[in-house]
């Protein structure tokens, strides 16, 4: 063990003997593979890593930290692009061994587990011909994403994956074990719908589930060139196109895969996503105008939810940086804005930088939430991915730059999920000032000493005075 670990080892042996996972503290076999997060930049070495298996050992976990006084990080999928899953010199509460899922096809419901990936949900789901909203890539996990308001494929059909929260048990700063539902806690469950994961630790969540037959997506890629022609067409379809239709308008670097002709491989495409909550003919259909424009490649097909969801996953442990503006409109300007910046995008990389339709369901949902993002049409999302270190500042100034160049029509709201560390503005911006001084006011009741702030933080109402 590291010199500078702040407890004794008679410590540790307390806490492995009173937890049923395992602790996990430098030199142990396991620890660098167990603090391995998505992205390759977060390098932090925690004192302790308690890999919970049950609700008994998060409350242990976090007794051990405050009678430590250890900083703590709470790690479901590991997915944020800022790290918050780990901490330095502190505690991380894994979650990944609570996974399982729990389907109730007569409720129409899931209960999921806190550690469970988008993979674990929707694999669980498919053989029911259920699912609900959930990220785009398989590895995200479930309970932060839907925390932080759940924003994917089937966001226009079903609405956010916040929008389908029935449930969630939640364990408190103090160890407390409480349960947030609309009639049990309603403050704690409201903030739970966009909040993040600045109330405590939620070890289960409860989701809706609906009826899905059939699923279709038509992916078509084209030269860049031909990019403001196709961005204005994707724009014009998705603005009347039915619920039932998601996916994204996006600039890329061609993948090695069989849809990509082998010319293309490396170089600057511009692709095209429909996602369809429906047949291969309906999908067809909807996606007429663009089809018919002249493209190098095509993939048309009736697939699974779950396959589709993991059908973009990129590897972890490469280097990324992301942001996202939310927009009011999206003109002709706007399009040669976002076009003009897809030729900076560094490339060859994994990049990608995304147009998302949004409306539908989302813009339909629950206004008393705390998610002013929602109502607008239109989300802009750099997603920067590289893998020398050499290439960091030219990657995050290129996100910067893409933020700059539409913010003339953003709304200044921004989904929290898409985001780092970019100031406490953006976090009130991502909640709304209003909403923020109610969080604030729950915050204080369930966390007022603030254990949970490596998230977007709401500092408790006390704090504020």
């Amino acid at each position: 063990m590291s010199p500078r670990t702040p407890f004794t080892q008679a410590d540790l042996t307390g806490l492995r003997s009173d937890i049923a996972g395992e602790a996990l503290v430098r030199g142990d076999p396991g620890y660098d593979e167990a603090r391995t997060v998505f992205n390759g930049m977060i390098d932090r070495r925690p004192a302790v890593m308690a890999r919970c298996a049950s609700r008994a050992d998060v409350v242990r976990a976090l007794r051990f930290a405050r009678e430590q006084d250890l900083e703590v990080a709470v790690r479901g999928g590991g997915h944020s692009v800022s790290g918050s899953a780990l901490c330095e010199d502190g505690l991380v509460i894994d979650l990944r061994r609570m996974h399982d899922v729990a389907v109730d096809r007569e409720a129409g419901a899931a209960r999921v587990g806190g550690g469970a990936t988008m993979s674990d949900l929707d694999r669980a789901t498919q053989p029911y011909a259920l699912a609900t909203t959930g990220g785009r890539a398989s590895t995200t996990g479930v309970g932060g994403f839907t925390l932080g308001g759940g924003s994917g494929w089937l966001e226009r059909k079903f609405g956010l994956a916040c929008d389908n929260l029935l449930a969630a048990d939640v364990v408190t700063a103090d160890g407390g074990e409480v349960r947030a539902a609309a009639d049990e806690n309603p403050d704690l469950f409201w903030a739970l719908h966009g909040g993040g994961g600045n109330f405590g630790v939620v070890t289960s969540l409860t989701l809706r589930l609906h009826e899905l037959p059939a699923m279709s997506m038509v992916l078509l890629l084209f030269l860049p060139e031909n990019a403001p022609e196709v961005v204005r067409t994707y724009r014009d379809l998705m603005e009347s196109a039915p619920d039932e239709a998601g996916g994204g308008c996006l600039c890329l670097t061609g993948p090695p895969e069989e849809f990509v002709p082998e010319a293309l491989v490396g170089k600057l495409l511009c692709g095209v996503l429909i996602t369809f909550a429906g047949t291969e003919a309906q999908v067809r259909d909807v996606a007429a105008p663009l089809l018919a424009l002249d493209h190098e490649s095509e993939v048309v097909a009736e697939i699974p939810y779950a396959d589709l969801q993991c059908m973009l996953d990129d590897p972890s442990g490469l280097r990324n940086y992301w942001s996202a503006e939310y927009l009011d409109s999206f003109p002709d300007e706007a399009v040669s804005a976002f076009c003009t910046t897809a030729a900076a995008m560094p490339v060859p990389s994994g990049s990608q930088h995304v147009l998302f339709p949004m409306g539908g369901a989302v813009a339909r949902g629950p206004a008393d939430y705390p998610l002013p993002w929602r109502s607008s049409p239109w989300a802009v999302h750099p997603f920067g991915i590289w893998e020398s270190e050499a290439d960091d500042e030219r990657g995050k100034q290129w996100v910067r730059e893409v933020r700059a160049a539409v913010r003339p029509w953003a709304s200044g709201a921004v989904y929290l999920n898409f985001i780092g560390r970019e100031g406490q503005e953006r976090v009130v911006a991502g909640v709304g000032e209003d909403n923020y001084e109610r969080l604030a006011v729950v915050k204080a009741r369930y966390d007022p000493g603030n254990v949970f702030h490596l998230n977007h933080n709401i500092k408790p109402a006390v704090a504020l005075v």
